[in-house]
C-alpha cells in the first residue's frame, strides 16, 4: 500500500480508493486491500489528518451485508450509483432504514452503527471518515461484539 502524488492517469475507485485530506489534498491509495495489515499501514500514513481524513471508494455487490460498522470521528456519505441499497442504522435499538435507488444519497451520522444491504447488483460510492471505525458481525439486526480493524492510534 502506498499513496501516489499527482496521479494523472484514470483509476478504478473500485479497486484504488482515494484519500481526501488536509489541505484539500486528494490521493490515490495504491495497492489498498482490507487486510488488517494495509489497513493499520493505511491509517499510520494518513494519521497526521486526524478526523478530517475521508476515503472515497466505490463498491459493487449484490448480497446482504455481513457486519455492522461505526465512524465516530466523522458522518459518511453513501450514494447509490445503480441498482438498489437499502441503509439500516441502528438508532437507539430502532432499525432506521433508507432505500436509496440511483442517484440517490443518505449520510450516516458519526458513530451511529449501520449496515448496508445491497438488492441485486448494485453499486455504491462512499465517502467515509475512516478514523477509528470499528466493526461488528452481523448475526441479526443489532449490533453485538467488536471484530474490528485498528485505528490509527493503535497503528504501531
Amino acid at each position: 500500500m502506498r499513496l501516489v502524488n499527482h496521479e494523472r492517469n484514470a483509476m478504478d475507485l473500485r479497486t484504488t480508493p482515494v484519500h481526501l485530506g488536509l489541505g484539500s489534498r486528494a490521493t490515490p491509495v495504491e495497492g489498498f486491500t482490507w487486510d488488517p495489515e494495509v489497513l493499520q499501514a493505511y491509517g499510520a500514513a494518513v494519521a497526521a489528518d486526524g478526523a478530517e481524513g475521508r476515503m472515497v471508494m466505490i463498491f459493487d455487490g449484490d448480497r446482504l451485508g455481513d457486519h455492522w460498522e461505526s465512524h465516530p470521528a466523522g458522518d459518511e456519505l453513501v450514494v447509490c450509483l445503480s441498482g438498489s441499497v437499502t441503509v439500516t442504522r441502528d438508532v437507539d435499538g430502532v432499525p432506521d432504514r433508507v432505500l436509496l435507488g440511483p442517484g440517490e444519497a443518505t449520510i450516516n451520522p458519526a458513530g451511529v452503527w449501520h449496515v448496508v444491504d445491497m438488492e441485486g447488483p448494485t453499486s455504491i460510492l462512499a465517502i467515509t471518515a475512516t478514523l477509528g471505525t470499528d466493526h461488528r458481525p452481523r448475526t441479526d439486526t443489532r449490533p453485538t461484539e467488536r471484530v474490528g480493524t485498528p485505528s490509527p492510534e493503535e497503528a504501531p
